[in-house]
């Protein structure tokens, strides 16, 4: 007990360090931004056949012999002084991630990397997706598919690569891409819609409290987290998702149209092998398989739009990342002494 009270008092000064800090350098940090503009963002460019080719020279060192390496090495010069004659005539590929959550956030990043690319890419080049999302809000989605809507409407061919899931709003993303390629346990489909509430009246009565919902238009709120649902409006707002729903399956046909979109529109998800049975995908493969081979042929290129952090921003994350090594530290330290 002993200890336990020392660590809890060692614990409680650390914080209290920490949010001092914190107080005094935001309170600097908002002195030096007034009058400032918000920070903007920048587009980083990194070239991945370099990457590759580092990985393969770094194995080559660890394997051969110095005699073999030095030959190597020497042959491959040669082969890049050729190719260095050669007019430049490769191939584009641009690489692009999202991965996503509830509100899709990551679409502000998106959405500057597609602009800056269209500025460049032709329909010679290819945009390659590394796609990860379980879905989520109805608008968010749609306004990052419709980010991607613009690569193919440039006539840009445009890869998804999926080595995890592509559910839902993520699917709504994926099947915009020309080719669908998923790991063979990636997680795919769930072409649906839901809705989910809880709704406390019943309590609120039994505790005579009284809540009024007053609206103009029938319709303004159907169903309500507080106030007495009606069979009426229960009816109204399961109109609105089949209604959503029918928009989801329209707009899934009109990129895949040889879906059967009838029978994957249920709901279901699927691993990659199943999916692709149901032409919900276009091949099995993993992102790093497919990036890697077209390196083979191509210049490769990943884009990734960083937004700039402030300083207060900055402070916060470091802080917060203190804090929670701090915590898993003693939590550690707790549980080897028991």
């Amino acid at each position: 007990m002993e200890f336990l009270a020392e660590y809890a008092s060692f614990l409680a000064k650390t914080a209290t360090l920490v949010i001092a800090i914190l107080i005094v350098l935001s309170a600097i940090a908002g002195l030096r931004g007034k009058g400032r503009r918000k920070p903007g963002g920048q587009l980083q460019v990194t070239r991945l056949n370099t990457f590759y080719k580092e990985l393969r020279e770094r194995l080559e060192s660890g394997l051969l012999d110095k005699a073999q390496l030095k030959a190597l090495r020497k042959q491959q010069a040669k082969a890049e002084k050729q190719e260095k004659k050669k007019p430049e005539d490769k191939r584009r590929v641009f690489v692009l991630d999202f991965d996503g959550d509830i509100k899709a956030s990551a679409t502000e990043s998106l959405r500057n990397e597609i602009t800056a690319l269209l500025t460049l890419a032709t329909p010679r080049d290819e945009v390659v997706l590394r796609l990860e999302s379980g879905g989520g809000l109805v608008h968010s989605y749609g306004l990052a598919a419709s980010q991607l809507a613009r690569i193919r409407e440039a006539g840009i061919p445009l890869t998804i690569c999926i080595d995890k899931v592509a559910a839902s709003g993520g699917y709504m993303m994926a099947c915009i891409g020309e080719k669908i390629v998923s790991a063979p346990f990636a997680v795919l489909g769930s072409i649906g819609v839901v809705a989910q509430m809880p709704n406390v009246n019943r309590l609120l009565k039994k505790h005579d409290i009284d809540f009024e919902v007053v609206t103009a238009g029938e319709y303004k709120r159907t169903l309500t987290v507080f106030g007495e649902n009606t069979e009426k409006g229960r009816e109204k707002f399961q109109e609105d998702l089949d209604v959503t729903h029918q928009l989801f399956k329209d707009f899934v046909a009109r990129y895949r149209p040889q879906l059967h979109i009838d029978e994957v529109a249920t709901g279901e998800v699927w691993l990659g092998v199943a999916a692709l049975n149901r032409q919900l995908v276009d091949e099995l493969g993993t992102s790093d398989e497919y990036l890697s081979r077209s390196a083979r042929e191509a210049n490769v290129f990943h884009l990734h739009y960083a937004e700039r952090k402030s300083l207060q921003e900055r402070i916060g994350v470091a802080a917060s990342g203190a804090v929670e090594n701090t915590v898993l530290g003693l939590w550690s330290k707790l549980g080897r002494l028991r």
